[in-house]
């Protein structure tokens, strides 16, 4: 059993746990009454005519207390002053992992989080089931995770056409070109770039750039894993990203609003002028 088989096994026992206790008609009920989603598309950069878009790097500033990779990476009692940290520095949405067993998160985090920014929040969890799909937006999602690796083809575009109907946007994960012409195929429109290896969790950052020539110039391209300095920043948006994830790097350091203003800057320096 792979890492994500793994993952995926303890996220299905949680799922049915919650589900007993709120069945699925209650939280459809809840997605339906909550607020509008805010439009990720758009503040990631997104743009009908590629032409119109700009060359600012965003950045996906995460809460994230540990990883199966890296065990536990911080404490943070309060993600929600974490989150406003992430948001005065500029960050363009917050990634609340909900995953409990492998990440420590939560629902409670996603609820914080979502109270104390006004910006896109992004439900970071192993979709599976359409239920979680209902129940991030009932917890004022904006976006979730979909894992092309986890899905197959009719459940990826059911999944992505879901979550537009809730008016919502999906940030889809690639990690080979077969995941990404699966991606494309389905109709994402932003598509991750995850570096990290699923069966062996190693990281390798060249990767993107043989992967992102790849994506439609219509997509917002986003590079996930391995970001840890300026550096790796700058390479990432050289090489064609529109926005990073990064969790890590922020939730260890000691001044994460400065990091993600940092992040920012050394991104948006080294991408391509139009």
């Amino acid at each position: 059993m792979s890492v994500l088989d793994d993952i995926i096994a303890g996220v299905r026992e949680d799922l049915g746990a919650r589900r007993a206790h709120a069945p699925l008609e209650q939280v459809k009920e809840q997605a339906l009454a909550a607020a509008p989603a805010r439009d990720a598309y758009q503040a990631l950069g997104g743009h009908a005519d590629p032409a119109q878009r700009d060359t600012t790097l965003r950045v996906i500033s995460e809460v994230k207390r540990k990883s199966p990779s890296k065990g536990a990476l911080a404490d943070i009692p309060e993600p929600a002053v974490l989150a406003a940290e992430y948001q005065a520095g500029g960050a363009s949405v917050i990634s609340v992992l909900t995953e409990a067993r492998r990440f420590g998160g939560s629902l409670d985090d996603l609820d914080a989080v979502r109270a104390a920014v006004q910006i896109p929040v992004l439900r970071k969890d192993f979709t599976v089931d359409e239920y979680q799909i209902y129940e991030a937006r009932a917890h004022g999602a904006d976006l979730v995770l979909l894992i092309v690796a986890a899905l197959d083809d009719q459940t990826l575009a059911s999944f992505l056409e879901l979550t537009h109907d809730l008016g919502m946007n999906a940030l889809v994960e690639t990690h080979t070109e077969e995941e990404i012409a699966r991606a494309i195929a389905a109709g994402a429109k932003i598509i991750g770039v995850n570096v990290r290896n699923l069966k062996t969790l190693d990281v390798d950052p060249a990767t993107f750039g043989k992967l992102a020539p790849l994506l439609p110039a219509d997509a917002v391209i986003v590079a996930e894993s391995g970001v840890e300095s300026t550096v790796q920043v700058a390479d990432y948006a050289a090489a064609g990203a529109d926005a990073i994830l990064v969790g890590e790097a922020l939730v260890k350091h000691a001044d994460p609003r400065g990091t993600v203003a940092e992040f920012i800057a050394a991104g948006t320096a080294a991408k391509p002028q139009r």
